[in-house]
């Protein structure tokens, strides 16, 4: 990771969970999040950090979500809930407000699609 000598990386402690996880038979998914064991001040910004510092945090960050198991449940939840900082699944915040945007295009398009299908098989 690069850091700037005159800009140490910084880090913040992690905001505790809003809503309770998901369970399922193996227990909550969050259990198994590689985040758990190591590093876990990467995924929150303190405060005032300099651009440089974040981009290296955020980049740090996402390695280490592109090794843990439940990296997709992590995104689900973050998208979800949705979670208005830090790093998620793989995904800064800015990245999760374009998935969830694209989602809503997605939604209105098929939406119009089967509304102009249900009025194509009413004429016919």
């Amino acid at each position: 990771m690069l850091q700037l000598p005159h800009q140490p990386l910084q880090v913040a402690a992690v905001p505790p969970q809003r809503a309770p996880a998901r369970e399922d038979e193996a227990g909550p998914w969050h259990t198994e999040a590689v985040c758990r064991r190591d590093e876990a001040g990467l995924f929150f910004a303190p405060s005032k950090e300099p651009t440089a510092a974040r981009l290296s945090r955020e980049e740090a960050a996402k390695r280490v979500c592109a090794r843990c198991p439940v990296m997709v449940e992590c995104r689900e939840h973050a998208l979800l809930q949705p979670e208005p900082y830090g790093v998620w699944g793989g995904l800064t915040a800015a990245e999760r407000r374009v998935v969830l945007a694209r989602r809503r295009r997605r939604e209105v398009e098929l939406k119009k699609a089967a509304t102009t299908t249900d009025r194509i098989a009413a004429a016919g």
